[in-house]
């Protein structure tokens, strides 16, 4: 223990200390047997509460033998008048009272004093806030002791002003009792209530509706050869009856209809679609409207005659999508912080928090701006911690893609080039609802997502180049045409069952992939692909 020197035992002492442990531990075995022996017979009487004594009294965290004093003392209550009864009760607190001194913070010891003042007609909750007192006295941190003073408050109705004197006192000899600043933060609310405050449980209707400023719905896209309409919302929901609520008009009419997420699983989701009553597209007229409405927010688009399909869209900028937005003064510190990290990296090339810092900075500041620096930045950290390459891979992945995605923002382009980048993750994909084309060759892809579900425009897709295995995230893709995975890793037709959920799918190529080399791989895939026109092995 710090402060104490240390003192020399010379052999005899050291051995006469080891027979009177050896001897203590004895009789602690043979209490303890014999209460378990009394205990198994149903002998539950005072020479119980006495060999218990013994033991608690050194030891009271042995939460058995707690058990074991609440046996007999409701055994002892039907057997003696109330008057013998609250006299053992005396006497079992004061016992209570000289474990607590042996070990304050004992679980058990504070249970059964709880347990025993519920047992006694009048209990003394005054002498019980006393204890508790002068226990936090000695230690203010207590909180086995700060639990027991909520309960003998609760139960003695104490009035929240008289408990908050109570911490008043504490904080005035020390201002660091952390205890009693949390006791007050449960106090304060019962003074005085925060206005319209309400009890917790479910939130009124109108907020369940719309509980987010910054809630939108990114684009609708209907279809009329597959009469489907599709949503894009600004962050994952489900869509049912007591959680997210959305209405669609057709025409000015409500449009009763199913919703569903595009893999099928009913959870929350960026992308929502349903199916769409025959009459809602009916090519004899002129044009259809629709307006999605969720909660107050709410999104329109018209469908002419002879269109296959339409869609409207936002265009949203980086603050709504990936970043916060940053004013004057916000911008300028973090252009200060950005300085003083850059000089701190000269000065510690090899710092790996301090080159974490500068992207994370430089991709608040201006993603598109700084995108060569943080490329630059990522290889040198990838260098300098080796241990995390792949997380740091993700991360540049990801950035990558959010770049990607503002740039066609402002092009408004249905076709994104994302190969030869290196990219070991897929991510945002619920914002390329309706690209037509992607190409993710020559990337590191282990597999294609299953995310890739809400890509309901999608027509072309290459991944060739990639160390693709699994395919799994290639389901229900409505206008998927062609799929190219030539030099992947495919090595089982089982990985490509997933293609049969896609109904237009006419050219696979599969070149350079281990599959090709089994013979019976060609005949199998169109077996399970019958559809398929075009399969390349």
């Amino acid at each position: 223990m710090h402060g104490r020197l240390k003192v020399k035992t010379t052999e005899e002492q050291a051995e006469a200390k080891r027979v009177e442990r050896e001897q203590k531990l004895r009789l602690y075995q043979e209490a303890t047997e014999a209460v378990f022996q009394k205990r198994q017979a149903g002998h539950l009487d005072e020479s119980v509460l006495e060999l218990t004594s013994q033991i608690l009294g050194a030891n009271p965290d042995f939460a058995t033998l707690w058990n074991c004093r609440r046996e007999v003392l409701m055994n002892l209550e039907t057997q003696k008048s109330p008057e013998e009864f609250a006299a053992l009760v005396v006497a079992e607190l004061g016992f209570l009272e000289s474990c607590l001194r042996v070990n304050p913070k004992s679980y058990g010891t504070w249970h059964h004093r709880c347990w025993l003042l519920g047992r006694l007609p009048e209990p003394n909750w005054t002498r019980e806030l006393e204890l508790c007192a002068k226990f936090l006295e000695a230690d203010e941190r207590n909180f086995h002791c700060w639990d027991y003073r909520r309960f003998v408050a609760q139960k003695a109705a104490v009035p929240p002003t008289e408990e908050l004197a109570f911490t008043d006192s504490l904080i005035t000899r020390n201002f660091s009792n952390y205890s009693s600043w949390h006791y007050r933060s449960c106090l304060l609310p019962k003074l005085q209530p925060l206005p319209d405050s309400r009890p917790p449980g479910r939130l009124p209707e109108d907020l369940l509706l719309h509980a987010d400023p910054h809630d939108a719905i990114r684009c609708l896209h209907v279809s009329r050869s597959e009469a489907c309409l599709t949503a894009c919302f600004s962050r994952p929901i489900i869509v049912g009856p007591g959680v997210e609520t959305v209405m669609l008009m057709g025409d000015g009419s409500p449009l009763h209809v199913e919703w569903r997420t595009p893999d099928g699983r009913k959870r929350p989701n960026y992308i929502w679609l349903c199916d769409l009553p025959t009459d809602s597209l009916d090519d004899q007229i002129s044009q259809h409207s629709f307006c999605l409405m969720w909660g107050d927010v709410q999104k329109k688009c018209v469908l002419f005659k002879g269109r296959n399909e339409t869609w409207c869209r936002d265009s949203a900028t980086d603050e709504q999508l990936f970043r916060t937005e940053l004013s004057v003064e916000k911008s300028t510190v973090l252009q200060s912080e950005l300085e003083s990290c850059k000089e701190l990296q000269d000065l510690e090339p090899d710092n790996k928090w301090c080159l974490l810092t500068i992207i994370l900075l430089m991709r608040a500041l201006d993603p598109l701006v700084y995108e060569k620096d943080t490329l630059k930045y990522f290889k040198t950290l990838k260098v300098v911690d080796p241990m995390r390459a792949s997380y740091l891979d993700d991360l540049r992945s990801k950035f990558l893609i959010e770049n990607y995605i503002l740039k066609m923002e402002y092009a408004e382009v249905r076709v994104l080039d994302l190969s030869r980048k290196d990219l070991t993750v897929l991510c945002h994909l619920e914002q390329l609802l309706l690209i037509t084309h992607l190409n993710v060759s020559h990337n590191l892809l282990r597999s294609l997502p299953p995310a890739l579900a809400m890509l309901r425009c999608l027509e072309v897709l290459q991944a060739d180049g990639n160390a693709i295995e699994s395919v799994e995230g290639v389901l229900n893709l409505p206008r998927l045409q062609e799929l190219s995975l030539c030099e992947n890793r495919l090595q089982h037709t089982s990985a490509l069952q997933t293609l049969a959920s896609c109904p237009k799918l006419s050219l696979l190529n599969l070149e350079n992939n281990p599959i090709c080399q089994q013979e019976t791989a060609l005949e199998e895939l169109r077996t399970m692909l019958p559809d398929v026109d075009r399969i390349l092995t």
